[in-house]
């Protein structure tokens, strides 16, 4: 196998473990406000993910950083052309991270009103805007002979590309509430899998426009299999939350995920962003790849250093892997607001 195929397969891995992991922390910010009633219920809802959502967001850096380095041309083209909306993501990702850690503080339910809000926002934009990028990739973006972006944000904001948004928010929101049926108990556990099986109908049916779109206009003819894959586990997930089966229904979800990710990857190979100017005009896996001397160092890095990563956060989930209640929440510790407003003085 050619070291090029190898990193391109191996990026889109990646992909997985990010969309798979992130994806469910995404899923739950979005539900919050739906599935906690009081403070007591959103620190249960954010203590699902507290542990985790960092260490998640690891595979986020590890996909971009194997992108620059092993296909510097790829990574270019991406941060140029789509700019804004990476721009957007990391915005987003920034304000939910500080939200996380800010909103207990200070004893305030103003101010925690506030970063409740950034964290459902951080959530809900990349949620969209990762399905908006991806099906972009797939479909193909104006590119010039230099491989130079040479369309605005409107560009990316096509019916395609938007249905791909539509699909990622409702996968994503779907999987987190599968995810907080299986990691919490008592009345949040059952909104949360009467929630999974309500979302799963418009998820079912969307995923599969989107999927059909995108398998009939760009995929080969071996991406069937990862239709009827997804098709299949979405569908799948949908009776396991009738049954409240939660951790069926979660397993599905990320093989659901995990299939999105082969269909989007293999409707793009050899191309790794194909251009609608002039097909002359892709980049595929040989134009834009580093020097083989740089993929063979990349790749014995990743195979020392990658299981060291895949131990530390399996022994992180292990560790925290018991479901929570309301009962497990201990008062409110936050400081005393020291500054009121005058009406309160």
């Amino acid at each position: 196998m050619e070291l090029t195929t190898f990193w391109f397969g191996l990026i889109g891995l990646l992909w997985v473990g990010y969309l798979v992991l992130e994806g469910f922390d995404f899923g739950v910010g979005m539900l919050m406000p739906f599935l906690a009633r009081n403070e007591t219920e959103r620190r249960v809802v954010i203590n699902t993910i507290g542990p985790v959502w960092d260490g998640n967001e690891v595979w986020l850096l590890v996909a971009g950083g194997a992108t620059f380095a092993a296909f510097p041309e790829w990574y270019a083209s991406l941060f140029s052309g789509f700019y804004l909306a990476l721009l957007l993501i990391l915005v987003a990702l920034i304000l939910r991270g500080v939200a996380f850690e800010y909103r207990g503080k200070i004893d305030s339910e103003t101010w925690r009103q506030r970063w409740d809000l950034a964290i459902i926002v951080g959530s809900f934009l990349p949620a969209l805007l990762w399905g908006v990028a991806f099906a972009n990739i797939v479909r193909g973006v104006p590119l010039d002979a230099d491989h130079q972006f040479t369309g605005t944000l409107l560009t990316l904001l096509n019916p395609y590309a938007l249905l791909g948004g539509l699909t990622t928010l409702l996968l994503f929101a779907l999987h987190g509430a599968l995810f907080l049926g299986l990691k919490t108990r008592g009345p949040i556990q059952a909104e949360a899998v009467s929630v999974a099986f309500k979302l799963a109908v418009p998820a079912v049916g969307v995923a599969a426009a989107w999927a059909l779109w995108t398998q009939l206009a760009y995929g080969a003819g071996w991406t069937w299999l990862a239709v009827l894959v997804a098709a299949g586990a979405l569908i799948g997930a949908a009776v396991a939350a009738f049954q409240r089966r939660e951790g069926l229904g979660f397993a599905l979800t990320s093989l659901a995920l995990a299939a999105a990710v082969v269909l989007i990857f293999g409707s793009l190979f050899p191309d790794v962003l194909p251009s609608t100017t002039d097909p002359a005009f892709s980049l595929n896996t040989t134009n834009a790849s580093s020097t083989h001397y740089t993929l063979v160092v990349m790749t014995w890095v990743a195979v020392l250093l990658t299981p060291f990563v895949l131990l530390y956060q399996s022994w992180t989930y292990w560790v925290f892997r018991r479901r929570i209640g309301t009962e497990d929440i201990p008062p409110t510790a936050g400081l005393p607001r020291l500054i009121q407003a005058p009406a309160e003085r």
